[in-house]
Order: structure tokens, then C-alpha cells, then sequence
């Protein structure tokens, strides 16, 4: 059975971002696209994603006496399910969310990087918003935003589109006792800004 432990090396978690909305990679196409992974490196975390569940082979062929598979990323694999959730420990979630928060700011990175980024356009965008919610009301948000989210998921290439990365973190606020008030003494809305 595939655990968060599988994803929780910063390897295997750019892989899993690298295949996401990608049809089909091979390790070769892989490495194309994640040039700094050693070959030995990249073989040995494919196989332990596919292991795992997390990775399908979806096609086979013989390229010079080696058999060259492709991968995608199985559909009910893409995310931890709540009973792998409930499984990690604080350090996991810590370990989980420092990996998360370095892979997108190496996405911003290269995006910026690139002559051609046009950030206002292309729609670069970083938002923030509090919401006073119930567990219930949290859990319903988040499955509505990945809902949202998974109706563009099967969406190819083509048509003028260009792959996005979506990312998303919600974080308990505990701290918060109060919602700050408004001058005319309202509760603030929490609208992104």
C-alpha cells in the first residue's frame, strides 16, 4: 500500500509534479526534463513511485535491447487519501509541507527565469484569504477547490493551452481568537486581495 513516506523525498516529489497532467513519460523524457537527477537516481525513484501505486506503466518497447517504459501518474494516486493523512506525524506534516513550499518556489523560479515570462499576463498569481470555518465547513471547502481544480485535470495540451501548476495550502489559524473588525466595527470579509 502507497504512503506518505513514499512521497516525502524532494526527488520523488518532483517527479510526481513533472508527471502531473502529462499523459505519459518515460524515465529518458524524465530526465530530459529534470536534467540535475542523476540517471541511477531517477530509475531507482520511478520504481519505488510505481511500487508504491503512485506511478502506472501504461506502454512498453524495446529501444537497443531495452525495454523502455512509460509512466503516468494513477488518477486515484494523485493525492493522500484521509486515512494516509491521518497516518503522519507533525514531522511528517512539517517535512511534507517544507518539500511542498521548496518545489513551488523553484516553479516560480524557472518560471521567472525564463526571457519570455510575462507574469501579469500568463496569470502568475499568489493569494491569501482568512475564512472563519467548522471542521465541516473546511473539509467542504477544500473538496469543492479540488473539485474545481480535477474538472481541468483531464485537459490536454493544445488549443493554445499552457500547463499551470494550481497549488494550494489551507492552515489552521488557532491563534486567531478574534476576526479583526472593520472601522465601522463589522467582521472583515477575508476576500483575497
Amino acid at each position: 500500500m502507497a504512503t506518505a513516506h513514499h512521497l516525502l523525498h524532494p526527488v520523488r516529489l518532483r517527479i510526481m509534479q513533472t508527471m502531473l497532467g502529462a499523459d505519459e513519460l518515460t524515465t529518458a523524457q524524465l530526465r530530459e526534463r529534470l536534467p540535475d537527477i542523476a540517471p541511477a537516481t531517477m530509475y531507482r525513484h520511478v520504481a519505488a513511485l510505481a511500487e508504491a501505486g503512485f506511478l502506472e506503466v501504461v506502454s512498453e518497447r524495446r529501444v537497443r535491447g531495452v525495454v523502455e517504459r512509460g509512466y503516468r501518474v494513477r488518477g486515484d494516486r494523485s493525492l493522500l487519501d484521509a486515512e494516509e493523512r491521518s497516518s503522519m506525524t507533525k514531522d511528517d506534516y512539517q517535512r511534507a509541507f517544507a518539500l511542498f513550499s521548496g518545489a513551488l518556489m523553484a516553479d516560480v523560479d524557472r518560471y521567472l527565469a525564463r526571457d519570455d515570462a510575462d507574469p501579469a499576463r500568463e496569470g502568475l498569481l499568489c493569494r491569501q484569504a482568512a475564512v472563519w470555518l467548522s471542521e465541516e465547513e473546511c473539509a467542504e471547502l477544500a473538496a469543492e477547490i479540488e473539485a474545481v481544480v480535477t474538472r481541468r485535470t483531464g485537459n490536454g495540451p493544445g488549443d493554445g493551452r499552457t500547463r499551470h501548476l494550481v497549488s494550494l495550502t489551507v492552515v489552521p489559524d488557532k491563534a486567531a481568537a478574534e476576526p479583526a473588525n472593520e472601522p465601522d466595527g463589522r467582521p472583515g470579509d477575508g476576500s483575497y486581495g
